[in-house]
């Protein structure tokens, strides 16, 4: 029988990816294609620390990687299951219950092509930790991919709203905060990931902004207005590189390679 998910068929893009993911997914898809041409193997050995249902590791999968998911949720790992399953790469992923502070006792140290650090770094007690533990994953020259949120984007969301007082305590609080109803843990400067990325071993190859105008578009002109979602999309991706947009974006991803 032939293989449902062969070599070069279009990987299903994580949920929500033509908003949300897709500057992450594309840049993401050339880091793994450049290094299966230096390494000179077709399948990689792909971590993602923090992966939750399978959003980046099934598509990445369906690119014919091996993938390993390390998450502390049990539910989330069942999802992921099940997502793989659905997607014919169920042989090709595999759910591990953990987190990245105690990272080696589920995964191999320094056996991996590539980790994916996405959304993990805002929950940890260390980020520093957290980003050295997935660097020593990692094999020479291997690469990172590192998601997190932007402190900037979330004052420029409650100016917006006008939370006036709940912005300006974002801007001055040191974990980039609005308040006690933030449910978010932790924000960041593209500086303050670069350099947390600079500690440990890493040459930062890109930093992009991640849903710089997707947040704050209506979603009802997305939807209804003929062509906006194409034009926005090609928006996003120009902006991403631009320095100027990394302080006003939602996210920020930091891709780098390990050093020798």
């Amino acid at each position: 029988m032939p293989d449902p998910s062969p070599r070069g068929a279009t990987p299903q893009r994580p949920p929500r990816a033509s908003l949300r993911t897709s500057v992450v997914w594309e840049v993401l898809k050339d880091a793994l294609d450049r290094r299966v041409e230096a390494t000179g193997r077709d399948t990689l050995d792909v971590l993602d620390t923090g992966g939750g249902s399978g959003s980046f590791a099934v598509p990445v999968a369906q690119l014919g990687h091996r993938v390993t998911v390390v998450d502390p949720s049990p539910n989330a790992l069942f999802a992921l299951e099940r997502r793989a399953a659905e997607a014919s790469v169920a042989d090709r992923v595999q759910g591990v219950q953990g987190d990245v502070h105690g990272l080696f006792e589920v995964v191999e140290r320094g056996g991996y092509d590539a980790v994916l650090c996405h959304g993990v770094l805002e929950y940890v007690d260390d980020p520093a930790e957290g980003v050295r533990n997935a660097v020593e994953a990692l094999r020479p020259q291997g690469a990172i991919s590192l998601l997190a949120a932007g402190l900037g984007g979330a004052v420029l969301a409650r100016a917006l709203a006008g939370h006036f007082t709940e912005a300006r305590q974002a801007l001055t609080d040191p974990s980039g905060r609005w308040g006690e109803g933030d449910p978010m843990p932790r924000r960041f400067t593209a500086d303050q990931l670069i350099e947390l990325v600079g500690q440990s071993g890493v040459e930062v190859g890109a930093v992009h902004g991640v849903r710089v105008f997707a947040d704050l578009v209506p979603g009802v002109l997305v939807d209804t207005e003929p062509g906006a979602l194409d034009a926005l999309l090609k928006l996003e991706a120009a902006a991403a590189e631009l320095p100027a947009f990394h302080s006003v974006a939602t996210q920020l991803h930091v891709l780098g390679e390990k050093r020798r």
